[in-house]
Formats: structure tokens, sequence, C-alpha cells
């Protein structure tokens, strides 16, 4: 566990991966958790912490403050203390500034790079929003949004019985919620293979040659089962797949192990192929869409969402990324009434 020095008053701080393991809970739990102001956290640079003694003001809270502060409740008017403000996310370590009480924090799961610069233009649109980042696969996305762990999901999750991607998963997973389903980008997805291609992997049925070593991308990855699904096309048991049990947690790692000879091939996005010394075969077109909950009281994060994908200025900052296609970004795909 990583644990970070700090000045005397707050002598260590953890993140939010520590909070996840000390409390036995999973990193999007955590984040709900700050979303709600129940932890007090602060950003540095890219990172969450949350301090020793915060974390330990919210343990005394669940250990018993609730029924601490309704005895409190109840003593006269005259005597009672100043209400107490609900904890709220610091900017700073040092000097947090004050923040307007109707502040909501948005988490926007997903581990695209666009997703980072979709959260600074809802931050930019409106001083209301505070955008924290969790980078997960796209089908534990879909169940985040419904266990209320994140406000904003991406999804890329390909299914082979009707070729399309996306919404036959959400249909299944939000099964009796409402829900919007809107375009972010389309982009390549192949091979990625040693320099030259010296085993002459031209196919998924490729992967089940007994020369061949493959590097995996976890489960609940959109890419995951990418591969999956097309095994299942051709016929191919995971199991008869030397190294399908390898598995990394990135494009770039699984990249980075083709480039390094540790691998023959793996499945991958095309930008990252210009990043390592790897050939790429492009496969497929994805379709990389955002999901989000349709409730009241996000009626105006949703508009500000779909306000910025429409709009001209955020398209030409994303314009600049190499291998993906904005064409139909904002594009809103599925509606419920």
């Amino acid at each position: 566990m990583e644990v970070c020095c700090m000045n005397s008053q707050d002598k260590v701080s953890y993140t939010t991966e520590d909070l996840a393991d000390l409390l036995q809970v999973s990193k999007l739990t955590v984040y709900d958790l700050i979303k709600k102001g129940e932890i007090i956290a602060y950003r540095v640079g890219r990172q969450m912490r949350i301090d020793a003694s915060d974390f330990e003001a919210y343990k005394d809270r669940m250990k018993g403050g609730s029924d601490r502060a309704s005895t409190k409740s109840a003593e006269p008017a005259a005597t009672d203390p100043e209400p107490v403000m609900p904890p709220v996310l610091k900017d700073s370590a040092i000097s947090p500034l004050p923040q307007p009480r109707s502040l909501q924090h948005v988490i926007i799961s997903g581990q695209d790079v666009t997703l980072d610069l979709l959260a600074n233009a809802i931050t930019a649109a409106s001083s209301n929003y505070r955008t924290l980042r969790s980078h997960t696969g796209s089908l534990n996305n879909l169940f985040a949004l419904v266990q209320g762990e994140a406000d904003i999901v991406s999804t890329h999750l390909f299914d082979g019985d009707t070729g399309s991607y996306n919404i036959p998963y959400i249909r299944r997973i939000l099964i009796g919620r409402d829900y919007t389903v809107v375009n972010l980008l389309s982009r390549s997805a192949g091979f990625y293979v040693q320099s030259g291609n010296p085993k002459n992997i031209t196919s998924w049925r490729d992967l089940n040659r007994n020369d061949i070593q493959i590097v995996n991308r976890e489960l609940g990855s959109g890419i995951r089962v990418l591969l999956d699904e097309r095994l299942r096309l051709e016929g191919v048991l995971p199991k008869t797949i030397s190294g399908y049990e390898h598995i990394e947690m990135t494009h770039l790692a699984v990249a980075s192990k083709v480039a390094a000879g540790e691998a023959d091939i793996g499945v991958g996005i095309e930008k990252i192929a210009n990043l390592v010394n790897v050939d790429y075969i492009p496969m497929t077109v994805e379709q990389y869409d955002l999901v989000m909950l349709k409730k009241e009281d996000n009626t105006t994060l949703r508009e500000t969402v779909l306000n910025i994908l429409q709009s001209e200025t955020f398209k030409k900052e994303l314009a600049t990324i190499k291998g993906y296609d904005f064409s139909r970004m904002g594009q809103i795909l599925y509606d419920t009434p």
C-alpha cells in the first residue's frame, strides 16, 4: 500500500486504491463516498488523495457519529452547536478552496483519453461540477452505472450474434432503467504483431495455431469481449490458445509485450501501435459510446454532456487525435421513452 508522507498535521495520506484495500470495497465505491461528501479528498496532479485524519474521521462517524448527532439535535436551540457542513472535495492539501454547496461530483468511467478531455469540458462548462475519473472496462462500467457508482460510462462491446456494438449488452444489463446512449467516436481495432509480421498472422483463426503465443486483456474490457466473441464465431475454444491467460490491463501494455517478443500477437487499438515498435493489422471498427441513466436529478448534467459533444469547439479539440473518427459524436443512438 502506498503511504505518502505529508506535513506534521497530516502525517500520511492514502490513494483511492489504498482505501479500497482498507475498506475491502471496490475503487468505484470509494469514488462514490467522495462524490457523496462522506470522505474528504483532494487532487494531487491526476491522483486523488485522502488524509489519514479525514479517513479516521469517516470511520468514527460510521461507528456512531450519527447517533451522537441525533442526540445533540434534541437539545434546546440555544445550546445547539453550529451546524456541521457535510465534507466536500478539497482542491489542495495545503489550502482547500471554498466551494459552493451545490457542487456536484460527476464520476466518468472508462479508459480512453477522450474521457479525460470530456471531464475537463464538463468542469469548464459549469462551476457546479467536479469530475472524477475511473478507469474501468466496458462491461464493468455498465454494472457500475446500475449500482450508482458512476454517472457517465463508456462502452465498446461487440455482439457476435447481431454484428453490432453496445446496444444488445446495454438492453440486457440496464433492463427496467431509463437511459440515453450517445456516440463518442469510432476507432480501428486489430492485431499488434512483431515488426514485419514474421508469423504471417492475418486472421482470428490464426490465434489457434500451435506456433502462436498471444497476450490478452482483462475480463470485462471491450477488447476482451471482442476477442472472445470472434473466437466463438470461429468455433475456437479459448483454452486451446497459448497465452490466453496472459493478462495485461491496457492497450499499451499489450503492445509492449508484443514489441518485446514476449508474445506474437495482441489485440488493441490502432492509436497505440504508433507508440511502440509493432506492426498493426486492422480487423474491425469499434463503436465507442457513452451511457447515462435518465433521472430527474441529472437532467442538467445530461444536457451539458450533449451540448459539449455536439459543439464545434469540442470536436475541434478532439480532431487532433489520430486514429479516431468523430463524425457521429453527439448523435443519440438510443433513448428510452
